[in-house]
């Protein structure tokens, strides 16, 4: 009886070995930004629908404002912030809303945010009547969810760049705020900021889910503080 011959497979080729290994790094990358973005996702589309122009937005009581970084000084906004504060003047321009809640840090590493910003909306023409300032909001989940305990808010317009507004929004629906985002845009940003904080928020949207998921307390806590409902009521035909 014969015995059956072994056939021998062909030794891959270097060409294939390398095609292998790039189709496997391939779909490792496309794992990893999935996951990556699964926060990112989750955001836009908690926010979906609720981005609109001065034009398009729901007359509100109040619109909040979110701080950001200061200029030299300490003075003047920088332009990612004076973009937000001439887009909130335009609101109250537009008869959109009656008061706005101006929420930054005022202790922060550029400067006194809600000040400067509330300096600014003054020679702009914005009452400091409607106005109220809230020095604690830090971040973004703490802004709103002081808006809302602190400060009675239940229904606003947002202002900020769209890049953060999407995390906004959903943030704020999440703490019990119905919210609608009105992008200020940023002229006179560089291009070189705008890519950053593109890419800042991709991180920034993890942080945003976790806050979400916990309804954590803020930074700050306080006792709720009538300011805006009055300045709303003073405003009020």
């Amino acid at each position: 009886m014969s015995t059956p011959t072994e056939v021998k497979e062909a030794p891959e080729s270097p060409r294939r070995r390398r095609r292998r290994a790039l189709w496997r790094l391939a779909i490792a990358a496309v794992v990893l930004a999935a996951i990556v973005l699964t926060p990112t996702v989750w955001v836009r589309a908690s926010s979906s629908g609720r981005m609109v122009t001065v034009e398009q937005a729901p007359v509100a009581d109040v619109a909040i404002v979110f701080g950001a970084e200061v200029a030299p000084g300490g003075q003047d906004p920088m332009p990612f912030l004076r973009n937000r504060l001439d887009k909130a003047a335009a609101l109250v321009t537009a008869g959109k809303v009656k008061a706005l809640l101006i929420s930054g840090d005022a202790h922060s590493g550029s400067g006194n945010e809600v000040r400067v910003m509330s300096d600014y909306l003054a020679r702009h023409g914005v009452e400091p009547s409607r106005v109220v300032l809230d020095p604690y909001g830090l971040d973004t989940y703490d802004t709103c969810r002081r808006a809302h305990d602190v400060y009675g808010v239940h229904r606003a317009l947002l202002v900020s760049q769209d890049l953060h507004l999407y995390r906004a929004v959903t943030l704020c629906r999440r703490v019990g705020v119905d919210a609608w985002g009105v992008p200020s845009g940023c002229g006179g940003c560089r291009t070189v900021t705008i890519w950053k904080n593109q890419a800042r928020d991709v991180a920034a949207a993890w942080k945003a889910a976790w806050d979400a998921v916990r309804l954590r307390a803020p930074a700050v806590q306080s006792q709720p503080d009538p300011a805006l409902e009055n300045a709303v009521s003073a405003h009020t035909p």
